[in-house]
């Protein structure tokens, strides 16, 4: 992504238990806003037209915490679901610049509060970077 533009974030997440996750929750700490903002949709007029088609949004939550569904102070939660075994999402995330300048950040995975593990057993969570 250019230093002075926005751009496009595809995230894939596949199910590998046996059973159906409710919810999947991206999280991400809310001061990667001061150089990158990370939204689930691209504005447009059919958004904010009245009287336009129904509004079909492909997340179940967007919460800055602290939420109601203990979403901690200091992030920023997108949840996507259910997520039946052996299913694939695929979910993009836009990105908008605000100021220029490369960043880094963790980007968590997890079933309503609790983060999900990877097939090898780790967290599953993954280092993305912003040139």
């Amino acid at each position: 992504m250019p230093a002075d533009a926005g751009g496009q974030i595809t995230i894939e997440v596949t199910n590998r238990s046996a059973t159906r996750i409710k919810e999947i929750v991206l999280r991400w700490a809310t001061t990667v806003r001061e150089i990158v903002f990370l939204h689930p949709f691209r504005p447009s007029k059919e958004r904010i037209v009245d009287g336009g088609p129904p509004l079909r949004q492909e997340w179940t939550k967007w919460v800055e915490g602290p939420g109601a569904q203990g979403e901690p102070a200091g992030t920023t939660s997108l949840g996507y679901g259910p997520i039946d075994p052996g299913t694939t999402l695929t979910l993009p995330l836009y990105v908008t610049r605000n100021s220029p300048g490369p960043i880094a950040f963790d980007l968590q995975f997890l079933a309503g509060e609790k983060i999900l593990s990877t097939s090898d057993g780790k967290p599953a969570e993954t280092r993305v970077g912003v040139p």
